[in-house]
């Protein structure tokens, strides 16, 4: 049994890895302010072995009592719509906030994880993104309040392996989804599939062709352990490398909602990025992981959790 810190412990991933870690056994102790995660992600999870913190993670660490083991740094608003309504305190989060948990993880001599993001690629000039590519992000744009704050947390987190040996992890998430998504949160799964639910037109930015890659959580989260527990300490994309473009993603969503829906088109958004697709060699050569759930399978499923959101 291990004493795990999460912190964004309430969000769709944090919440996610919270489950999974008690269900091994292990003590959990979640922070978060609700920024953009959920309290019912966490009430659930209530029990001798959960403890949950409500906290802007920015206001310091270092009364919470250990001693913890591992210490994943998971708070950080992670959609489009929540990072640019909320810029400051998105480069607050990845840099002040990740300090005061490396600090954390620091004095208790426990194993360090940085969630990071397919967005340090930025607008990638190479079709599949590997992790020796140092990107092509534009630094000033409306996306840079979030793709810097997760360099700079990159940054952060090797300074601190190499000047305090600090044992570290970095895992790079690309596009993920699955039940205790909000809906319509400014991602392409939440909204797409709300908007045919609901029997709405399907909006898509730009003509359609820019390519996404989508992994299920439960999949996202096994590679996620799995580099947590290895000796892995460059980062590492963990994603689903089966690239779909955006226009034939909405058309799989009609067919399986069995919907009306239409598309329309609207102007493409400053930086989006044209292209994401995860190479995941790393992950396979050394942590033996690669995603198992089919993009049907997973999509059945994230319809059902919020199909049965409309009728509760």
């Amino acid at each position: 049994m291990s004493g795990i810190l999460i912190t964004g412990g309430a969000g769709f991933i944090g919440s996610h890895l919270c489950q999974r870690l008690l269900d091994e056994g292990n003590e959990v102790t979640a922070v978060d302010n609700f920024c953009t995660g959920s309290r019912a992600n966490v009430t659930n999870l209530e029990g001798p072995r959960f403890t949950f913190i409500e906290r802007d993670i920015t206001d310091g660490l270092d009364d919470i009592a250990g001693p913890f083991d591992y210490v994943l740094n998971f708070a950080s608003p992670a959609s489009p719509d929540d990072y640019m309504k909320m810029p400051i305190e998105t480069l607050q989060v990845g840099s002040r906030g990740t300090m005061f948990a490396l600090e954390l993880a620091l004095r208790d001599k426990a194993v360090f994880m940085q969630a990071s993001t397919s967005e340090v690629y930025g607008d990638p000039e190479m079709a599949v993104q590997n992790e020796e590519y140092w990107g092509h992000v534009n630094p000033i744009g409306p996306r840079s309040c979030y793709d810097e704050a997760k360099r700079y947390g990159e940054a952060l987190t090797m300074a601190y392996h190499r000047s305090h040996s600090l044992d570290t992890r970095i895992v790079r998430i690309f596009n993920t989804y699955g039940p205790r998504m909000r809906a319509v949160d400014g991602r392409v799964v939440s909204n797409f599939v709300c908007q045919a639910l609901h029997g709405e037109n399907i909006t898509i930015y730009g003509d359609g062709s820019q390519t996404r890659s989508f992994c299920y959580v439960d999949d996202l989260v096994e590679g996620i352990l799995r580099l947590l527990r290895s000796n892995v300490t460059e980062p590492v994309n963990v994603g689903n490398p089966s690239e779909m473009s955006i226009k034939k993603f909405a058309e799989k969503v009609i067919e399986l909602t069995k919907t009306e829906s239409s598309i329309v088109y609207k102007p493409l958004p400053e930086d989006d990025p044209k292209q994401r697709k995860p190479d995941i060699q790393k992950a396979k050569k050394l942590l033996e992981w690669e995603p198992k759930v089919s993009l049907e399978e997973g999509l059945e499923k994230i319809i059902d959790y919020f199909r049965s959101d409309l009728t509760n």
